[in-house]
């Protein structure tokens, strides 16, 4: 499901009404456990997280003129997606998670590389998301993701 849009409340519009406030719960989880240094914007057709240029003037291995990403958020045909680099990069942060979301969730968890998938909105677990979210700075982000490109 492809959305067109230039902000995260034009996004949101376009999802579908029945996931609205599952997701709008899910941003706002996100933009509250964010640490300082992160920045939202309309990434990648998703709602990113990243590292604002002025930050880390790099940017982007795969395009150089775009911010470092970390986190997305995107409303799927079937279910809501929390794209998180932190959970591909550092495999002790994706043990944790995947340790962890059993006691936040009675379902399986449905992950791929970075991608979480909540194919019930009802039962996305917020507190985790709000956990996970606080678990890596910019500085750590930074010097994670510059470690796994020199590879």
């Amino acid at each position: 499901m492809q959305i067109i849009a230039k902000t995260p409340e034009e996004y949101i519009a376009q999802i579908p009404e029945e996931n609205i406030p599952y997701f709008k719960k899910l941003r706002e989880t996100i933009l509250h456990n964010l640490p300082k240094g992160f920045e939202e914007q309309m990434s990648y057709g998703m709602i990113g997280y990243v590292i604002p240029k002025n930050v880390y003037p790099k940017g982007y291995h795969c395009d150089t003129k775009l911010p470092l990403p970390f986190a997305n958020i995107a409303s799927q045909k079937n279910f809501i997606a929390l794209y998180h680099m932190g959970i591909y990069a550092n495999p002790e942060l994706l043990n944790w998670f995947v340790n962890e979301y059993p006691k936040h969730c009675k379902h399986k968890l449905d992950m791929g590389k970075s991608c979480i998938r909540f194919k019930k909105a009802e039962e996305i677990p917020f507190d985790l998301i709000a956990e996970l979210m606080q678990k890596i700075t910019v500085k750590e982000w930074i010097d994670l993701y510059e470690k796994n490109i020199k590879k």
